[in-house]
């Protein structure tokens, strides 16, 4: 099947249809990894990682019903409910990431939405972080336009609303909010003017053309994410998906080479799951195309590589970081 271009969003954007972004998948893999290999070069430093730190700010006691996701109240799990962190807790943890080598300061709240007087002091946050010279991040839920503008208008970078799936997966992991209340945040961000961060989670149990879905949603966004968070699923007792089966490793690397097929400009992240992928599987990502990782002990709630364990894989093979 030829892998011709279907759709055009932008005069610089073209995108693939959900019938040829499965035909990419079903390439030998050799060939999709030397495809996406290619396309990478083409736009990024083939060696070159960005590095990221995430910090949860707030802990648990969310009302959403996320199947993947522990700091839901609804489901029975070990994830208690904290406070927002005091603006010293997190200024120490900025400093230790940049000190790590991290370029971007993530910070990740449990809510639905935020209240006014928590946008406040994340603002302050933002603030604090941007004085040690560290790109920032958010992601707080969703968001009204008005929240949109305040968080750019304090010089906040990058917003993360992931949409986590296929559409037609959605309703299957989620049912406290709908697909198109995603759609209205990443709106929201865009039209305020900040870089968009939007990925989604793989090994959910879905099939490989809702994998395609996925991936056909985030290319087709307009202009398409700066940042692409791919995430394995990290099963958790107590939520509603632990017990799945897992994905095969192939299968992420060809999720990651597809993705940088179809996004060639976005910084493509290694997200939630990288433990679970040994240093080989890793090296395949990176040569497929992934340029950026969450760095750091902890994601949320669950566990990630170890930053000294990150610089030596990096050493071995010849990797280095760099800014976005």
């Amino acid at each position: 099947m030829p892998l011709s271009s279907t759709k055009s969003v932008t005069s610089e954007q073209t995108i693939l249809s959900r019938v040829e972004i499965e035909a990419l998948f079903g390439l030998p893999f050799n060939d999709l990894l030397y495809k996406a290999h290619s396309v990478h070069r083409q736009h990024f430093d083939a060696n070159g990682i960005q590095l990221s730190t995430l910090l949860s700010v707030k802990t648990g006691g969310c009302p959403e019903d996320c199947g993947y996701c522990p700091q839901s109240i609804r489901h029975p799990t070990q994830v208690a409910n904290s406070s927002l962190l005091s603006l010293e807790e997190v200024r120490l943890a900025a400093q230790r990431a940049k000190e790590a080598g991290a370029s971007r300061f993530c910070m990740g709240a449990a809510w639905r939405s935020p209240k006014e007087k928590d946008l406040d002091q994340v603002i302050d946050m933002i603030i604090e972080v941007q004085k040690l010279g560290l790109e920032t991040c958010a992601t707080l839920g969703m968001l009204k336009p008005h929240q949109a503008e305040k968080l750019k208008n304090a010089g906040l970078d990058y917003y993360n609303h992931n949409i986590d799936s296929a559409p037609e997966f959605y309703e299957e992991i989620i049912k406290t909010r709908d697909y198109q209340d995603r759609i209205d945040t990443l709106q929201a961000v865009r039209k305020a003017g900040m870089h968009v961060c939007c990925g989604g989670i793989v090994g959910m149990g879905e099939t490989r053309a809702m994998r395609a879905g996925l991936l056909h949603e985030l290319a087709s966004l307009s202009p398409q994410p700066e940042s692409v968070p791919i995430n394995l699923l990290v099963q958790v007792e107590g939520t509603p998906l632990h017990g799945t089966e897992k994905l095969d490793p192939f299968e992420f690397i060809r999720t990651i080479a597809v993705a940088r097929i179809l996004m060639p400009k976005s910084r493509v992240r290694l997200s939630a799951g990288r433990e679970q992928l040994t240093d080989a599987h890793q090296a395949l990502c990176f040569f497929a195309g992934a340029n950026s990782i969450f760095y750091g002990e902890k994601l949320l709630t669950t566990g990630n590589p170890d930053v000294s364990k990150d610089q030596d894989l990096f050493l071995r093979l010849g990797l280095h970081a760099e800014h976005a």
